[in-house]
């Protein structure tokens, strides 16, 4: 090989290494994103930092009132690790963020807001992949609104809650659009507003706990495993919410737990496992929750009493398509329950005068339900070929004298109408 030969190899290989070289710097690692920190650090008190689009790295701690607006472009990441916003103060405001990548901490509860300040208000944030969303402890007077919060994926018990009140009061959480989280959760905490809210996917849409005077008003849970669960609550006002499909061995719509002094007006209860369940509720002497014209429909039972109970008023609501109206658990009755004006579609009476009102009571009594009252587990083979049989047998010709369950001197012949609420797309903040 000669000298030109030699060389031109010499040249192609160099070139190879290069273009080799070339490839190497392509596929290595990419460039770390900008910290934010030091642009909030340099934002006084009272101003504004508008953050360039884009991605930046968090952990980001606002310790002054400053407005934090991203414009809807600009994304910051934990990048898998710790909480990836704090407020730490009192009077900032955050909106137009993408919040994303937190720790998978549950002790530490990593999440994609962190609140612990007050008067503080977080609007049109979208956070993703963040174990917990927006976490208030010890935090007054904050708004969180129109934003949407995703866990990351996961089994829903291992992810996080999409909003979580600690010993939180006065705060208002609405107009959200929450999915695929673990629970929203109200503990310790008065006086809080949740309205307008869309959740959906999870655990709990709701689960208040030792959380007093809340109001729960027009928000549209959606297929989660119970919509709202009140434990040791008392005080909670629940209004025009919708709870659409709570299913599954513990589905239920609307759950108490030693609960008193509630009121639940014109909720609609829709295709749940069970409607309401009542576990010794109302628990304080000389107080009552009242239940005024709520629809029960669709629902495997309407209303579950946990046991013999007294102190509930079921007033003017409509009890439609449900496989059981009302069951007791224990084969007791809910006779010590007050029941007035409300709507049965199995009611067999007539209403001669027209009046509205049925000519005699409507009473609901058990046959073969009792077996499964009386023992849940034989919940599994309702409407069975063979206990309907039993059931049809017992109705027939009675084998002892039926248990009452309950009495409505007063039903409604006709049922109202309902208005159809359409579920709020995606993005619709009206």
């Amino acid at each position: 090989m000669n000298a030109a030969a030699r060389s031109g190899l010499a040249i192609a290989a160099a070139c190879v290494l290069a273009a080799a070289g070339i490839a190497n710097v392509a596929e290595g690692p990419v460039a770390a994103l900008r910290p934010l920190q030091p642009l909030v650090d340099a934002t006084p008190a009272g101003g504004e930092l508008r953050i360039p689009p884009g991605s930046w790295a968090g952990p980001v701690v606002l310790r002054r009132p400053i407005t934090l607006d991203g414009g809807g472009a600009a994304t910051i990441s934990g990048e898998g690790r710790g909480t990836v916003l704090r407020i730490e103060t009192a009077g900032a405001r955050v909106r137009g963020i993408t919040i994303t990548g937190s720790g998978s901490n549950h002790d530490d509860v990593d999440a994609g807001i962190a609140i612990a300040g007050t008067g503080n208000v977080v609007e049109h944030v979208s956070i993703e992949d963040c174990l917990f969303g927006i976490d208030l402890a010890q935090a007054n007077d904050n708004v969180v609104r129109e934003s949407r919060i995703h866990s990351k994926s996961r089994s829903t018990a291992l992810r996080g809650d999409a909003i979580r009140l600690w010993y939180s009061f006065r705060n208002s959480i609405t107009d959200n659009e929450i999915s695929d989280t673990r629970d929203v959760v109200v503990w310790y905490s008065a006086d809080n507003l949740i309205a307008r809210n869309r959740i959906e996917r999870g655990r709990y849409a709701l689960h208040t706990m030792y959380a007093h005077h809340n109001r729960v008003e027009d928000n549209d849970l959606r297929h989660n495993m119970t919509g709202v669960f009140l434990m040791y609550s008392d005080g909670v006002e629940l209004r025009r919410n919708r709870i659409l499909g709570a299913q599954g061995a513990t589905g239920v719509g609307i759950g108490f737990k030693e609960s008193s002094a509630i009121v639940l007006e014109d909720n609609d209860i829709v295709y749940c496992a069970t409607g309401v369940l009542l576990d010794v509720s109302p628990y304080e002497p000389d107080t009552t929750i009242r239940f005024a014209r709520n629809r029960f429909a669709w629902n495997g039972v309407g209303v579950l009493f946990h046991n013999d109970w007294y102190g509930n008023e079921f007033v003017d609501n409509v009890f439609l398509g449900n496989f059981t109206q009302v069951a007791v658990r224990g084969g007791g009755a809910a006779l010590r329950n007050r029941w007035s004006g409300n709507h049965w579609d199995d009611y067999q009476g007539f209403d001669r005068d027209r009046d509205g009102t049925g000519d005699t009571p409507y009473e609901l009594r058990s046959y073969a339900d009792r077996i499964w009252m009386e023992s849940p587990p034989a919940a599994f083979f309702r409407a069975s070929p063979l206990l309907e049989v039993i059931d049809f047998l017992d109705r027939l010709a009675p084998f002892s004298s039926p248990t009452v369950i309950l009495r409505d001197d007063a039903p409604r012949f006709d049922a109202p109408r309902f208005e159809a609420r359409a579920p709020r797309a995606a993005g619709d903040r009206s």
